[in-house]
């Protein structure tokens, strides 16, 4: 077998035999390269809300990225996570499995109420910028998993004490 790579090119790694195993770029992670992380290397050390667990997939830390996260997060059977919001950062979420549900709080003609998205495999759920929000598991059996994508490097969660109506005081009571 032959090759047209010259005969001076750097030493070649056996995961990407094409590209030299060299460190820079972002946090000493080579940035002209593609990163892959295995379904079992997903780091479990990001922000928490009680009730799920999140794991980091695509992070700063995990591959040099700048301007996205992307992970999973595990709700268990019949758990509600914590209110929270993402800060300043878009959120996508896709439905892997289970039947997770998405609560926030609606001003509808100066009465707020709660709202319930109801979600199953396949659904793709948007949650905008520091919208407060909680997801849900009411399955008595199965976890729910879903897979994110922020628009910040890292993941931001604020955890709160109670939902409210996003451009309203919260409750001080």
């Amino acid at each position: 077998m032959t090759t047209d790579l010259p005969a001076e090119r750097p030493a070649l790694d056996g995961f990407h035999p094409d590209l030299p195993d060299t460190p820079g770029g972002v946090s000493g992670l080579p940035r002209s390269r593609v990163h892959h992380v295995r379904a079992d290397g997903l780091d479990g050390a990001t922000a928490q809300s009680s009730g799920m667990q999140r794991f980091a997939a695509i992070s700063g830390k995990m591959v040099g990225s700048e301007r996205i996260w992307m992970g999973q997060t595990h709700v268990a059977p019949s758990t509600a996570s914590s209110d929270h919001h993402h800060g300043d950062s878009e959120t996508a979420i896709y439905v892997v499995s289970g039947h997770p549900e998405f609560v926030f709080l609606e001003d509808s003609d100066g009465t707020e109420q709660e709202v319930t998205v109801h979600a199953a495999p396949g659904d793709y759920i948007f949650v905008p910028p520091f919208v407060p929000h909680r997801e849900q598991n009411p399955d008595p059996d199965e976890e729910a998993v879903v897979v994110i994508a922020r628009t910040t490097q890292e993941s931001i969660v604020v955890n709160l004490p109670a939902l409210y109506v996003l451009g309203s005081e919260p409750d001080k009571d």
